[in-house]
């Protein structure tokens, strides 16, 4: 009598569900995301403000500044404002020729007429004195711009 021996069997789990749901959970994060939050820099501290409530309606060309202090890490502040620019801080006073290089690029792609309709952001920490984001709205409106929009962290806001 002949007996047949069995190769032993590995039983695999199928991995396809778990790739597929995979796949599903990065897309419904990727679609809940607050993309509005990537303009903001965790370096300002926004002031908080009972009256501030995000706007009805989504601006469709707007330029974000992101006004504060470079801080140590004991907390103490520099010598004065700089503007977070992508790659570099830049001072309040030197920001001029910058801001005037996004108007020319705004005129370039959209027109003129689209370019005054641009909205410029400012938010601004809450250390920062007025007069220096009252000089940031002056040499926007020097070089064209027209209107201002002034960031704060409602008091309901965690």
């Amino acid at each position: 009598m002949k007996f047949k021996h069995a190769k032993p069997t590995i039983v695999e789990a199928d991995m396809t569900p778990m790739i597929d749901m995979t796949f599903q959970l990065i897309a419904f994060f990727m679609i809940v995301t607050n993309f509005d939050q990537t303009q903001a820099d965790e370096r300002v501290k926004l002031p908080a403000d009972r009256l501030a409530r995000p706007p009805k309606v989504a601006r469709e060309n707007e330029i974000v500044l992101n006004v504060g202090f470079l801080r140590n890490s004991d907390g103490s502040v520099s010598s004065g404002p700089f503007i977070f620019y992508p790659g570099e801080d830049i001072r309040v006073a030197d920001f001029e020729p910058r801001l005037r290089r996004e108007f020319t690029i705004s005129e370039k792609q959209h027109g003129l007429e689209k370019t005054q309709d641009t909205t410029i952001k400012i938010r601004s920490d809450g250390d920062v004195p007025t007069g220096m984001i009252q000089e940031l709205i002056k040499m926007g409106k020097d070089i064209g711009f027209v209107k201002f929009a002034l960031v704060a962290k409602s008091e309901d806001d965690p």
